[in-house]
């Protein structure tokens, strides 16, 4: 079995389905590649190729006008993505960055042998459309989080949802990091960090944040 097989047939429900000669040329298009913490993978609306990931995790942002970063969603293990290979559906154009949060292994699928294979099963495509659907659930949830609540709610929210991702109550997280993820300035969100502080929310230290009182946190993110 060629090394790629086991994550495609993993990843598309529509893998069996398709001719032998049909899944040799998906393999043949796919290219494994490393990326290193902090390295940019994909940026803009050009047509670079399906992301697979296979280990670590990759954050897809966007800049504001302002120049200011908003993180979009994140991709871990066996996520796929569109969003870096916008050809392939053609009435999808979205200008994003796809950075690697940390050390991250990737399967680059070439968009042209998808967008072709595409074409000739109406069940791909429908896969694909799914697929860019579910993403933009995404996004629309991050902009509700910007323009209807409050920046106490929106950092509480994050907060207790890292949590729970990352399994710890110590979040290895800067307020650059912080503010970053909920499209704030880094004062606004040390100031608000200061205060979580002081009502004994949260504890600081460098490049932490510890998280002591999750009931209040949920509450206030309510």
């Amino acid at each position: 079995m060629h090394e790629f097989e086991k994550v495609f047939s993993a990843i598309f429900p529509f893998w069996p389905s398709l001719r032998e000669e049909e899944k040799q040329n998906l393999l043949s298009a796919t290219r494994a590649v490393d990326y290193a913490q902090g390295e940019v993978l994909h940026e803009g609306s050009s047509c670079a190729g399906l992301t697979i990931v296979c280990e670590g995790c990759i954050r897809v942002s966007i800049l504001s006008e302002e120049g200011r970063e908003i993180t979009l969603y994140r991709l871990e293990r066996g996520d796929f993505c569109l969003l870096s290979a916008s050809c392939v559906l053609e009435a999808v154009t979205f200008d994003v960055q796809f950075v690697a949060e940390k050390a991250s292994r990737a399967l680059i699928l070439n968009a042209g042998a998808f967008s072709a294979l595409a074409q000739a099963h109406p069940e791909v495509e429908i896969f694909a459309l799914n697929k860019t659907v579910e993403r933009f659930s995404d996004v629309m949830w991050v902009m509700q989080q910007i323009l209807f609540r409050s920046l106490d709610c929106r950092l509480a929210t994050f907060l207790v949802d890292e949590s729970v991702r990352t399994q710890s109550d110590v979040l290895t997280l800067t307020h650059e990091d912080i503010a970053r993820n909920i499209a704030s300035a880094r004062e606004a969100v040390s100031r608000l960090l200061k205060y979580f502080e002081g009502e004994g929310l949260v504890a600081l230290s460098r490049g932490k944040v510890t998280l002591l009182d999750k009931r209040a946190l949920r509450a206030l993110a309510q």
